[in-house]
């Protein structure tokens, strides 16, 4: 039985050296720090964390790649990163590497710390980098691939901003036309000794019903956003909007080349670092951010694992359009997979340039002609019984 201290992040990494030093833990716990002058007021700290987007991540991928290329040592080029890091988060992450690094362990061992905010993939990559002296190219890759994906995101994103604009501020004035414009025109309608228009009818009844019962309305619509939002959340609910979410009118095609292009280039990556096809698959799997996706990933690669081909693994879905089809046979026939593939992501990443653009061109008129009938409506709901009572007045 032997007894020590070890400087380490976290307890996995202890057991991992002490596994290497030929010793078997038993137990690992953090030493507690006593401090000979304790105050008895307790004390609190506050701190804002910035979250670490994209663009960090695609900063360090591109700086990895420039020091890689011109030859400075791993340590040491990390080091300096971590001085210059505008996010204090990231920067602390950084901090974490170097330490590591400093105890011994690889590259993708100290990224894998720190898995929100590089994927399995990413930490795949590096892993494969790192073991044939690809580093420089593999981290090219990734900034390349996280650049494309940061594009694609703020395109889609850009397109239904608009939309989402227009439908909220419709939605709130409508709340207000029926909640305070309504009324004020019922009370000069009730003076009116005439049957009142159907659209007027309709108008005031929506109001007076928005009117009485306008807590249990607000109260039924947030449940029913909670509830709904609690079923996203679940794996079943989750996976059922994922799959029918690409089959949406409009926003169905974008979100579909999305989902092909990242499977695409990501699996066309991984293939060409020399990742076996079954691991990459696994690798990509991991990385898409869709449910229905991954289920279509996985059928792939149990396929792959019992012996089909690549190409007659994804027929077994419908992960591709027929024309990507073709090319993954050809590719798979002629040993240049990876390369189609990459044509592949290219074709898709334009379908997803003129999805973007056709959905914004398709949301505009949709949407005014949506606002024109509703304007007609309170416009006949509103003015036609004053019309109708100036006829009368003029007869």
């Amino acid at each position: 039985m032997v007894a020590g201290i070890r400087a380490a992040n976290d307890p996995s990494a202890v057991a991992s050296e002490l596994f290497s030093d030929g010793l078997i833990p038993i137990d690992i716990s953090p030493r507690k720090q006593h401090s000979p002058q304790q105050s008895s007021i307790p004390t609190f700290n506050f701190e804002f964390t910035q979250k670490v987007d994209s663009n960090d991540l695609i900063q360090f991928s591109r700086q990895m790649r420039t020091l890689t290329k011109s030859g400075v040592p791993l340590l040491e080029g990390l080091k300096g990163l971590t001085k210059h890091a505008r996010n204090k988060t990231f920067r602390k992450i950084l901090n974490d590497i170097v330490i590591s690094l400093e105890a011994g362990r690889d590259l993708a061992t100290s990224l894998n710390q720190h898995p929100k905010v590089f994927s399995l993939f990413y930490i795949g990559l590096i892993k494969v980098g790192e073991s044939s002296g690809q580093l420089e190219e593999i981290f090219g890759q990734l900034c390349y691939y996280l650049e494309r994906e940061q594009r694609t995101r703020k395109q889609v994103k850009s397109a239904l901003r608009y939309p989402s604009f227009v439908i909220l501020a419709l939605g709130v004035a409508m709340t207000i036309i029926n909640l305070f414009v309504i009324p004020a025109f019922a009370r000069v309608f009730e003076s009116f000794d005439t049957e009142l228009p159907i659209f007027t009818r309709i108008l005031l009844g929506i109001s007076n019903f928005t009117v009485a019962y306008w807590p249990w309305l607000l109260t039924g619509v947030t449940l029913l956003v909670l509830l709904i939002n609690r079923f996203l959340q679940t794996e079943t609910g989750k996976r059922a909007w994922d799959r029918r979410k690409m089959q949406l009118p409009l926003v169905g095609p974008v979100l579909y080349n999305v989902t092909m292009a990242r499977f695409s280039r990501l699996f066309a990556i991984g293939y060409r670092a020399g990742v076996p096809t079954i691991s990459a698959l696994k690798m990509v799997g991991k990385a898409m951010d869709n449910l229905y996706a991954q289920d279509q990933v996985l059928t792939i690669r149990v396929a792959v694992e019992k012996g089909q081909s690549f190409s007659n693994a994804v027929q077994m879905t419908n992960i591709f359009d027929p024309l990507a089809l073709q090319m993954v046979t050809v590719g798979e026939a002629s040993g240049a997979l990876d390369d189609l593939l990459h044509e592949i992501a290219d074709y898709t990443d334009q379908e997803v340039e003129y999805a973007v653009d056709a959905l914004a061109a398709a949301i505009e008129p949709i949407l005014t002609i949506f606002m024109g009938i509703m304007v007609l409506i309170l416009a006949l709901g509103v003015f036609l019984p004053m019309w109708d009572l100036g006829g009368a007045a003029m007869h």
